[in-house]
């Protein structure tokens, strides 16, 4: 059996739906220069218009767009909020005018007007009313709409029984969850200042200061309250400015508790993910304090990309913070649903082409990568990565992994790890797990199949899939059948592998393969 019959596909699909629209902020001209702006001229005209037209419009705009979103009165109030400080008499605007003002300074966006892609798969926190044999899965969407600009939606389905898959509707009218005041780490806040070398006496000084866990007030205290002689110094505006801005990079967000799952949209909320937020990799982390979920994704600022982490309990509320550290670089890394061996541990592709291991020292840094995967079989031999977070099965992590190979075509391949030393690769799909077909091929991005994360059920790996940006589809395999195909790793542990997991000497390579699998042709 070769690897590209295993993984059966199925019949049903998530396409992107350009009717799933938010309203944002719209301020025309905002980029000129000008001492009168376009902005101000509009709201000149607006205000001039008298109460009869201002009720007209204000009413016929709700009759075309009330029911596609969620409070829009709140929204046009928040909107001339944002710009009522270019009136002069703000105060004499009567109510109308001012929601009126508000509309004309809004606009919708189509989240996913452009493509819907690369999702991810976990458990879903609520498992009621199912029948004997189903699952409940939550699945992460990577939107993308207008100017390539990414957010993160959901989906929710039911797996089981068997085989069977139903993808829950998505109707109902998106909605941006609302930023919330978070509770800092300080670990994190040295982690990002060692990052970006800032480390001197007013850095030392605002550290010893803060507590372990902290609010924006014993944050603003603690800077108020930093020695003369440290602030006149030459550096310290500077400094000053590294420590606001990296304290600032962490954030939270929460939605009402009436909005279903598939109506939420994480939506950049920082300057580092202002041009998006992509490839949400979600995993259901389990550790002393009871099960929650994590992910990771990459942010972009339409410059530079970097790792970010989210954390929620319930995927209502969710905490942003960065990932530091040179474990953290490059896209693509995907946590442990739990510690091993009393270990936080990544996959990663720091070096951009090969997939790697990485621990998270004491000090909140994703530390050197150990390589587990390189470029090796011809439909690989561009670059590696994985497809989500590790699987724990009774015979080690299954990993899944994509490659990418001629013409730039990606294809989904797998990995087993050792259970208690995942740095010790076990055995290797020799093929493809899942390659692009003649339906696969053809989207925004062509010829890609590419995962964030799937999951087990009833001894099935279910795997969600991008289908070269186009829509989102779905496969599934037996995870007996899979790890039966794959072959045994012909690489034996490398002296890094057994001094990055803290060896004395390198492992004896007849304890490495535990699993019954073929040797290698």
């Amino acid at each position: 059996m070769t690897g590209t019959t295993l993984a059966a596909r199925h019949g049903v699909t998530l396409a992107p739906d350009p009717r799933r629209v938010v309203v944002k902020l719209f301020v025309p001209g905002e980029d000129a220069a000008l001492v009168r702006t376009r902005a101000q001229a509009l709201i000149d005209r607006v205000a001039h218009l008298d109460d009869e037209e201002t009720g007209r419009l204000l009413r016929d705009t709700f009759d075309r767009f009330a029911t596609r979103h969620r409070n829009l009165d709140g929204t046009f109030h928040h909107h001339y909020d944002l710009v009522r400080h270019r009136i002069a008499r703000a105060r004499d605007l009567p109510p109308t005018t001012r929601l009126l003002i508000g509309a004309y300074f809004s606009h919708e966006y189509a989240v996913e007007a452009a493509a819907l892609c690369n999702p991810s798969m976990v458990e879903h926190p609520d498992q009621s009313g199912l029948d004997a044999g189903q699952l409940r899965v939550a699945i992460s969407l990577r939107q993308i709409g207008e100017g390539h600009l990414s957010s993160i939606g959901f989906a929710t389905a039911v797996l089981g029984p068997g085989r069977q898959l139903a993808v829950a509707d998505r109707s109902g009218p998106p909605v941006i969850g609302q930023r919330m005041a978070v509770r800092h780490r300080r670990d994190l806040l040295a982690a990002g200042l060692t990052e970006v070398d800032c480390d001197n006496e007013i850095t030392a000084t605002v550290l010893d200061a803060l507590p372990d866990r902290y609010n924006e007030a014993t944050f603003e205290r603690v800077l108020g309250n930093l020695p003369p002689d440290l602030l006149s110094r030459s550096t310290g505006p500077d400094t000053l400015e590294h420590v606001r801005r990296t304290n600032a990079a962490s954030y939270a967000t929460t939605f009402p508790t009436d909005t279903a799952l598939h109506q939420q949209v994480l939506w950049p909320a920082v300057p580092a993910e202002s041009n998006g937020m992509e490839d949400a990799r979600f995993v259901r982390f389990v550790d002393d304090s009871g099960p929650g979920y994590r992910a990771t994704y990459t942010a972009y600022d339409g410059r530079h990309i970097a790792t970010r982490a989210l954390a929620s309990t319930d995927l209502r509320r969710f905490e942003s913070t960065p990932m530091r550290g040179p474990g953290a670089r490059n896209k693509g890394v995907a946590l442990f649903p739990r510690t091993v061996g009393g270990r936080h541990l990544a996959l990663c592709r720091a070096d951009g082409e090969t997939i790697g291991l990485t621990r998270l020292d004491g000090e909140n840094r994703w530390q050197e990568p150990v390589p587990l995967h390189a470029p090796q079989d011809s439909w690989e031999l561009i670059q590696v990565g994985n497809c989500g977070s590790p699987i724990e099965t009774d015979a080690g992590w299954l990993v899944l992994t994509h490659g990418v190979g001629p013409m730039r075509r990606y294809a989904i391949g797998a990995l087993l790890l050792d259970l208690h030393r995942p740095e010790r690769v076990l055995a290797r799909l020799p093929g493809a797990l899942l390659s692009p077909d003649d339906a696969d091929r053809d989207g925004y991005v062509p010829n890609v199949v590419y995962s964030c994360g799937g999951l087990v059920h009833a001894g099935e790996l279910w795997l969600p899939y991008g289908a070269s940006d186009a829509r989102v589809g779905f496969a599934s395999v037996a995870v007996a059948a899979l790890i039966g195909a794959m072959v045994r790793s012909p690489h034996r542990p490398a002296a890094q592998a057994a001094e990055w997991a803290g060896e004395t000497s390198a492992p004896d390579p007849g304890d490495v393969l535990s699993v019954d699998c073929r040797e290698d042709p």
